[in-house]
């Protein structure tokens, strides 16, 4: 199989893009438009594998997309902008690159005829949640322009299997965590804020609940789904690690050998979620599960960044 990855130089889209590789004969295309967070140092590593290419382009570029395509089986559509707070500065930029964007992507692939087009989305469209998990059909209420738009996305994709056929299934996963993660993210950030002796900025009271993953798991899921998943079908994938981002940013601290010292509370983000947690029973039924544990996952995670120095530092420079 030709799979076409869109995103492909981000966090998640680099690590599937070395998933396929090692565990398939698959050939691979990654499209990205080398944003600030594309990077493709991150893509060192298999640069000379004959199953891979690059080509730089943007999803919102109709002829580019187009050309480059052409002649591929499916479509992993990673692409989008997804940091909570600068959409919150800037919510023109993620509307415009995740409805906008996925529109292109969607449209161009029902012209070409990809057999499956798999459209990668977060478990922040369903809002926060007391208690319980959601489920995939359960209503979406996004609070960040980032999710808001992702939501939008997810239902332009959708709507693409409903009024053309075009053969779409989308995943929800819970939050990534892992190696080549840009380090605005709370683990990377905090990760290389300590390695530089410098604090972490934990928001509010460092209550709010997530439920992390490790990308490689997420991967697994996403790959698993892609050739397994059914057609029009959502799949949620998430780690069963639910943990408040106290606890979290404990558990870095830890392992980065300093104390609460180091902690710096600040004044909580604007609609902040309280809580995610999403039931991920119809993704096993395909026979994935995580299988990550979060402790050992962290401490190799806190390894890996300090082990990479020359992969983030210029970044955070």
């Amino acid at each position: 199989m030709k799979l076409f990855v869109t995103g492909g130089a981000g966090f998640i889209g680099s690590n599937y893009v070395r998933h396929v590789l090692e565990t398939t004969d698959d050939e691979v295309t990654v499209f990205d438009a080398l944003t600030y967070a594309g990077n493709l140092s991150s893509l060192a590593d298999v640069a000379d594998n004959k199953h891979y290419s690059f080509v730089q382009g943007d999803i919102c570029d109709r002829t580019a997309v187009t050309a480059a395509m052409a002649g591929h089986d499916a479509v992993v559509h990673f692409a989008a902008e997804s940091h909570v707070d600068r959409s919150i500065v800037d919510p023109d930029t993620f509307v415009r690159t995740n409805c906008l964007g996925t529109n292109v992507m969607c449209d161009v692939a029902r012209v070409i005829g990809v057999d499956r087009f798999l459209h990668i989305s977060t478990d922040e469209v369903y809002g926060s949640i007391e208690k319980g998990s959601f489920v995939e059909t359960d209503r979406l209420e996004p609070r960040s322009p980032y999710s808001s738009s992702k939501a939008g996305s997810d239902l332009i994709a959708l709507s693409y299997e409903e009024t053309y056929g075009l053969p779409v299934i989308v995943t929800r996963s819970s939050n990534n965590f892992g190696p080549y993660q840009f380090p605005e993210k709370v683990i990377p950030l905090f990760v290389t804020n300590l390695l530089e002796g410098k604090k972490v900025p934990l928001y509010g009271d460092g209550l709010n609940i997530r439920d992390w993953i490790h990308v490689q798991d997420n991967c697994a899921g996403v790959d698993t789904v892609l050739r397994k998943g059914q057609i029009g079908e959502i799949y949620n994938i998430g780690g069963g690690n639910e943990t408040t981002n106290r606890d979290l940013t404990s558990m870095v601290l830890a392992n980065c050998g300093v104390g609460d010292e180091m902690i710096e509370f600040v004044e909580d983000r604007l609609g902040h979620d309280r809580r995610y947690s999403i039931d991920c029973s119809k993704a096993k039924e395909l026979g994935w599960s995580p299988s990550r544990d979060l402790d050992v996952a962290v401490a190799e995670t806190v390894e890996w960044y300090r082990a990479n120095r020359a992969w983030w530092e210029p970044l955070k420079g």
